[in-house]
């Protein structure tokens, strides 16, 4: 079931979505060398608790931790630990969720620790752009499936692979809601009869992209996502509300979205 939020909701939301915001610019700033992502995952959960907000993941299907931190080859859902130690030339991926007054945001970005070679450069940059090439197509005047279709096209345009085992989803009064959100369109689609959306729904849009192919495998922790080549793989996330004025970046700050 698609819930239709009313402006109260999404106003509630937002408030959640920004304390999003904050942690994960919180955390790009401690993004260095010799950071572990443990050290990062208290930061974020005491944050959070200090502006009276619950962190969205810890707990949720027995995750043991505020953040998910993904590293180079891991796509998402990998869990902190003062072993995971970052690295000069490194790219991490912080996906992170937050509740405030039984409201729920998500959001995720892919950074550099220190210098990275172009190529990483690159991925990062056409992972963010088809975020952004999604969430131009999430309006009224469209279906889900185009915003699927504009983030695929633009990630093999540039010779990089759409993760498939993973979508986007509904966010509300739950962290996953209906509908799923593909960050491709599925082959047995009739794109004729895709969803149309619909002013009101809120949705987490979240390209994860490879640098190699899509396959994906799961560590024995049975949390964490590598890509089974072994290429690298980013990750960019925004819950975007769509309204009658086109759509509304809630988990962005004022120079990222509206």
């Amino acid at each position: 079931m698609i819930f239709i939020k009313t402006k109260e909701e999404i106003i509630k939301m937002r408030g959640a979505s920004a304390i999003v915001l904050e942690v994960l610019s919180l955390l790009t700033r401690e993004v260095a060398p010799g950071v572990s992502t443990w050290e990062m995952d208290k930061v974020a959960e005491n944050y959070t608790l200090e502006h009276g907000a619950t962190p969205a993941f810890k707990g949720y299907k027995d995750f043991p931790a505020s953040v998910c931190f993904a590293i180079n080859n891991e796509i998402v859902h990998g869990i902190p630990s003062k072993d995971r130690v970052l690295r000069e030339g490194d790219i991490v991926s912080m996906d992170f969720g937050a509740v405030v007054d039984g409201y729920y945001g998500d959001s995720a970005v892919t950074v550099p620790v220190g210098e990275v070679s172009p190529d990483a450069l690159r991925l990062l940059e056409v992972t963010r752009e088809s975020l952004y090439k999604g969430i131009e197509n999430a309006t009224t005047s469209n279906r889900l499936l185009d915003v699927s279709k504009a983030i695929q096209e633009h990630v093999e345009r540039a010779g990089f692979s759409v993760v498939t085992a993973f979508v986007g989803h509904g966010i509300g009064r739950n962290l996953h809601e209906e509908p799923q959100v593909p960050n491709f369109v599925p082959s047995n689609s009739n794109w004729g009869r895709g969803m149309r959306l619909k002013s009101g729904m809120v949705i987490a849009i979240e390209p994860m992209v490879n640098m190699g192919g899509p396959d994906v495998e799961i560590l024995d922790d049975g949390w964490t996502a590598i890509t089974k080549d072994g290429s690298l793989s980013a990750h960019f996330e925004h819950t975007v509300a769509i309204t009658d004025n086109g759509p509304m970046v809630l988990t962005a700050g004022a120079s990222q979205g509206n």
